[in-house]
Order: C-alpha cells, then structure tokens, then sequence
C-alpha cells in the first residue's frame, strides 16, 4: 500500500515522518521514499535526491518515476522502484502534493495520510520560520486545498508534542501494513 503524506504547511510533516521513521527504523513491513526534487540538496527542507531540471527531465523520459509533478517553480519525483515494495505487500511511505492523489489512487492501492494541525497552530508555526508575511500566511491558510472525494484518508491531528504526533503516526502507519497484509 502507497500512503501519501499531505498536509499544510507548518502541520509538521517533516518532523512527524522523521521521528516516525526513526521508530520503524529497521522494521521490514515499511519503506519511507526520499524525493527526487529539483533543488539544490543545500537549499535545505528535506532530505532529498537533488537534480537538475535537465536529469529530472531525463529520468522522467526513461521512466524512472511511479509519480511526478511540478510545484512552487520545482519538480517531484517518486521512484519507480516502489511498485517492487508494493508487489510485496510493503507499505512505501512518501510526502506527495495532494494533485497528485488521484493518479495515485488510480495506479496504486492508496491511502492519505494527512497531518493537520488547529489554523492558531498552523499560522503561528508559519510565522516563526519568518519567510512570510501576516497576509501572506492568511491567505496561504484560506486556500487549504480538500483532498479529492472517495480516498481512503487517515487524518493525524499534531496539536500536542511532536513525540504525541509521531506516535498517532506510527499507529496509522502500522494500521495500513496490516490492511496491506491482509489485502
């Protein structure tokens, strides 16, 4: 089974994945997915595979990616060689943009896992990174996107500690390996 990550920003997708990675570490039931996007790896955000424009345009040609898709002046790729994980009844776990969700549930068993966060929460979150401005980031948390109707969506809330997120995380996670078990 694919689960998506996707939320808004300052939901705390990052720090939510990496500390429920670092507890499923080791456990052969999961594959997190690193991005291929084209940034510079010392942009910072994710950890990711950075290519060009011009490799990615190149992978994406030869096929080299299960999903892609242009965001914010960017493109986003996951690796073809997930569909072996999936054949295996592993769970690949990977951050996607939430228009790509619909491709994905038509190719692949999916489900959402979308990380949210109360909008006090969002908003302050997104202020204290300081790259936008007050009517900037209200008008960033009016445009919330829905989520596209009849998905199969699991919705963690991060409003207590990120150790509290992480664990609701590993219980979603571990809720979809064994549907993708018993599938």
């Amino acid at each position: 089974m694919l689960v998506a990550v996707v939320g808004p920003s300052g939901a705390g997708k990052d720090t939510l994945m990496g500390l429920a990675r670092a507890r499923l570490e080791g456990d052969a039931r999961f594959r997190f997915v690193q991005r291929s996007i084209t940034r510079p790896a010392e942009a910072g955000g994710e950890a990711h595979r950075a290519l060009s424009v011009a490799a990615f345009d190149a992978e994406r040609a030869a096929g080299a990616f299960a999903l892609w898709w242009g965001a914010h002046g960017l493109f986003y790729g996951i690796p073809r060689d997930i569909e072996a994980d999936l054949a295996a009844r592993r769970v690949v776990v990977a951050n996607l943009s939430r228009g790509t969700l619909a491709e994905a549930a038509g190719r692949y068993p999916l489900r959402v896992l979308n990380i949210t966060a109360p909008l006090a929460v969002l908003a302050a979150r997104l202020a204290a990174r300081g790259r936008e401005t007050a009517e900037d980031i209200a008008a960033r948390l009016a445009r919330e996107a829905a989520l596209p109707p009849g998905l199969d969506v699991a919705t963690v809330s991060n409003d207590a500690t990120p150790e509290d997120g992480a664990a609701r995380v590993v219980a979603e996670l571990s809720r979809a390996a064994a549907d993708a078990r018993r599938s």
